[in-house]
């Protein structure tokens, strides 16, 4: 039987009206065949929040209740403390004053846990303090996150070998050892895909590319430039001694049992030379066509047109918009053991099981083009070119299509119907593009708001109308109506950025015989893009608007990405 504890944190919550005393029973039977605490179990099953779990044990302990989100993080006062304990305790430091410590504790009641931070500290006063799990734990992944962790180079060929004379650097040089180890375990850790390194007039600037955007995560004096930038070209095998000519580099990373593939780009510029990382985890889940989330239309307009025997489906989009996951994704869902599937790519992004997948090399003279035309003696069905980058190598995939092989590829137009013209501009004739193109595919990456802090506002329609002209008006609704939006705030959990991974905006252009009659007319964008609408086809810009009132996405990330 069950029975209510004065002074206990159950107490407390029903003291406050935050449950039932239903409610509490109802968790305590669950907590006796469960491991979990019981605050855990009633905000699972709904009953109550965080908050007021974290409010019931400050009356049950006497510890203060604090919003790390409001207060903030100090890594300088959580440096006071190993990471690896913040991480295993489950504490973080958020401030001092001359004597005291206070600590956020997962367990405020862990005495032994405060004398050894206190032991730790010098002898330092520990004031525990209290605060919600989800606060608690995204602070303690954003100390991780500025931790350095890389704890091993681990390239194909002998690691050991190959870096073996790493701790002889010279002593300078080990701090910009440390510092790139740092930049790309904190890099992995945000789920970073690119690692600026940026020499300025006075300092050097380190930014991340998260979900499409540049941050901006460091800054340190140009004077360790020179070393960060041979410490860059040593790990991806290059010439340190030359400084004058763009070289390119490669390396292999492991960081907490995940290994990375890194592109290394070095520039020179002005202030000396500028580093671009790309970070390609191995072995990652492949993306599959039901995790794009193409809207239900589109989805089956595109399943159709990928199981078609021959053909040729162009990707579009500018750099970085996704094009090469959907790819891989489609390659994911229409290769099986009956079909002989080859990629040509430059470089390989991901490594697929079962595909050949071949790597260009253009100083070989291995061109899309003459990889290309290897390939179609190599008896594929299905054929992945990497991109169209000019009218012999679009005139040749044109060609394979049209010989009854499936060909994919990558085309940068803004939208859809511009495919259509450009492989015009590229000379590739009308004819032949009206009987090998059966769809063209244009997306972006829009950033999704971060679902624990976006705030919900109701706007008026003629509000949203002066930034968004074409913003649709529901029928029986006016320009002084509200429709209720939601809009970016920033927390802990999100990096303070309102944004929290990306989707996919899609737009489908399907070939109908309608459309190839247009196509052998050589007719414009406009009228292409015209009878595509008028036959199904949803723009990105109205699917943007679909996210935005899903709530997805808000109104400026839309107009940031989608002209």
């Amino acid at each position: 039987m069950n029975i209510i504890i004065p002074g206990s944190v159950g107490f407390f919550l029903i003291k406050n009206g935050a449950v039932t005393e239903q409610q509490l029973f109802q968790a305590l039977d669950i907590q006796k065949n469960s491991k979990e605490l019981l605050g855990t179990i009633l905000v699972n099953e709904g009953f109550c929040t965080e908050a007021d779990v974290a409010r019931a044990i400050e009356m049950k302990t006497g510890c203060k209740f604090v919003s790390i989100e409001e207060v903030g993080v100090n890594f300088a006062v959580a440096n006071l403390i190993p990471t690896e304990i913040i991480a295993r305790k489950g504490v973080l430091p958020l401030y001092q004053d001359e004597k005291r410590l206070f600590v956020v504790m997962r367990n405020p009641n862990d005495v032994v846990t405060r004398d050894n931070l206190a032991i730790l500290t010098g002898g330092m006063e520990i004031v525990p303090l209290v605060s919600t799990d989800t606060e608690l734990n995204a602070a303690i992944d954003s100390i991780i996150n500025n931790a350095s962790n890389i704890d091993t180079y681990d390239d194909e060929e002998d690691v050991e070998d190959e870096y073996s004379d790493l701790d002889d650097l010279a002593a300078d040089e080990k701090p910009a050892v440390q510092l790139v180890n740092q930049v790309i375990s904190n890099a992995v850790k945000s789920g970073a895909s690119d690692i600026h390194i940026e020499p300025l007039e006075k300092t050097m600037r380190i930014r991340l590319r998260i979900d499409g955007v540049l941050h901006e995560v460091l800054q340190q004096p140009i004077k360790l430039h020179p070393a960060v930038s041979s410490r860059v070209k040593v790990i991806g095998g290059m010439d340190i001694a030359e400084r004058r000519i763009p070289q390119d580099g490669r390396t292999t990373v492991k960081v907490d049992d995940r290994t990375f593939d890194i592109r290394i780009a070095v520039l020179p510029s002005v202030y000396g030379e500028k580093i671009v990382m790309r970070l390609l985890e191995r072995g990652a889940k492949s993306v599959q066509l039901k995790d794009i989330r193409f809207s239900p239309a589109q989805s089956e307009r595109f399943m159709k047109t990928i199981f078609m025997p021959y053909g040729f489906l162009l990707v579009t989009g500018p750099t970085g918009s996704g094009k090469s996951t959907t790819l891989y994704a489609t390659l994911s869902e229409v290769s099986d053991i009956t079909k002989h599937v080859i990629t040509l790519e430059d470089p390989v992004e991901r490594r697929m099981p079962g595909l050949c997948q071949v790597q260009m090399n253009t100083r070989a003279g291995m061109t899309f083009a003459a990889a290309l035309r290897s390939v179609l003696r190599a008896d594929p069905d299905i054929v992945m070119v990497g991109e169209i980058r000019d009218g012999e190598t679009a005139k040749i995939a044109v060609e394979s299509a049209l010989t009854g092989h499936m060909v994919f590829s990558t085309l940068h137009t803004n939208d859809a119907p511009s495919a259509v013209t450009r492989l015009d501009e590229m000379g590739v004739e009308p004819f032949l593009t009206a009987s090998s193109l059966v769809g063209v595919l244009a997306q972006r990456l829009v950033r999704v708001l971060c679902p624990r802090c976006k705030e919900a506002v109701d706007i008026t329609y003629g509000e949203l109308r002066n930034s968004m002209a074409d913003f649709p008006i529901p029928e029986g609704k006016t320009l002084d109506d509200t429709v209720r939006i939601y809009q970016p705030k920033g927390c802990i959990s999100c990096s303070n950025t309102g944004y929290k991974g990306r989707q996919g905006v899609f737009e489908f252009l399907q070939i109908t015989p309608e459309m190839k009659n247009l196509i052998l007319k050589r007719s414009g964008v406009q009228e292409i893009k015209e009878l595509a609408m008028s036959q199904g086809m949803h723009t990105l810009r109205q699917e943007g608007i679909d996210k935005i009132l899903e709530g997805t996405t808000s109104v400026e990330e839309v107009l940031r990405v989608i002209v």
